[in-house]
């Protein structure tokens, strides 16, 4: 069993990516893991995926499109201040316009843009470009 399945499910897509898959699996299903997919599938960093009920915990079915480069969990889970975002964009993406943190905040998850837009801080959760 898996420490930290976000991680483990993270791992799936970018070693699937790699080696040109057209789709993984990632098992078991979590509310988290469903929001990031979630976000990762607004941002066009994958196609569709859908969640597929086997009785236990669950799975979901990930279309992938090639568009990630490299995404990873980002351990231990920083806390970050309403104006530390350009510090924290600098050290884990390229450059602000590709890629994207996501981060978990008091209004729920989302990018690193958008919790800037809205003037608030976070914790760390995963990267993508």
């Amino acid at each position: 069993m898996a420490n930290d399945p976000l991680a483990d499910a993270i791992n799936t897509i970018k070693t699937h990516e790699m080696l040109g898959k057209s789709s993984c699996t990632i098992k078991p299903a979590s509310k988290l893991i469903k929001e990031v997919l979630m976000i990762f599938q607004q941002h066009k960093y994958l196609d569709e995926f859908e969640y597929i009920d086997d009785g236990k915990s669950g799975s979901f079915k990930v279309q992938l499109n090639g568009s990630v480069n490299d995404c990873m969990v980002i351990k231990p889970r920083f806390a970050v201040r309403k104006d530390e975002w350009a510090k924290w964009e600098q050290r884990y993406i390229p450059s602000p316009e590709f890629g994207m943190l996501i981060v978990s905040t008091p209004q729920g998850l989302m990018t690193n843009a958008d919790a800037r837009k809205k003037g608030i801080g976070g914790r760390l959760i995963a990267y993508v470009y």
